[in-house]
């Protein structure tokens, strides 16, 4: 009876100590798409043209308090890209841009998140556009909007031609340049307190 009983204490102490390293699953935060938006400006000829993803998700499992154990998913469907000109909206889908037939997602997927101070944060990640990815660094800053809502905001400026966005002709940067600026506001419903 007491060799039982001693089997069983270290069961239950193994058990105890094993659900102790186990970390606690970061916050689980929504996105609210409809208070969302992700714009892209690149230069046309020289001049700034602002362009827009209407449709896009994200994942987000991360306690502002404790980074470093949190990820970021996000989602784009590419075949929403527009700027709002018809004529340039009915080429972005085609293969020369985003060939939204064979690639109809890009992604960004963190690998580490860092604390940098003050709500600002740094997340490092693979971001893959027409099946190719590349390692960036994305300066992210989450404030409290009041109530039950977070945003996060920030710039990533990628070049478009490592992406193979624009081939062809479109290689030429003196008409479409290479340097793309992202910019993203991304409203959160469940995100933990800064």
């Amino acid at each position: 009876m007491t060799t039982r009983l001693l089997w069983g204490t270290a069961a239950l102490f193994g058990f105890a100590l094993h659900a102790a390293a186990e970390p606690l699953p970061a916050t689980t935060a929504k996105l609210v798409p409809e208070k969302s938006q992700i714009a892209f400006v690149s230069k046309q000829m020289g001049v700034p043209v602002e362009g827009s993803f209407k449709r896009f998700d994200a994942q987000v499992a991360f306690d502002p308090k404790k980074p470093e154990g949190g990820s970021v998913v996000l989602q784009i469907d590419t075949a929403s890209a527009g700027f709002g000109v018809p004529m340039s909206d009915a080429e972005l889908p085609k293969p020369t841009w985003f060939d939204t037939a064979h690639f109809p997602q890009a992604s960004f997927r963190s690998s580490a998140i860092k604390a940098l101070g003050e709500g600002r944060f740094e997340m490092a990640g693979k971001l893959t556009i027409k099946g190719v990815s590349k390692y960036v660094t994305v300066p992210v800053s989450i404030v409290s909007s009041g109530g039950a809502y977070s945003v996060a905001t920030g710039t990533l400026t990628i070049q478009r031609l490592d992406y193979k966005v624009g081939d062809g002709e479109w290689t030429d940067t003196s008409v479409v340049g290479n340097e793309v600026q992202v910019r993203f506001k991304l409203t959160l419903a469940g995100l933990g307190p800064l």
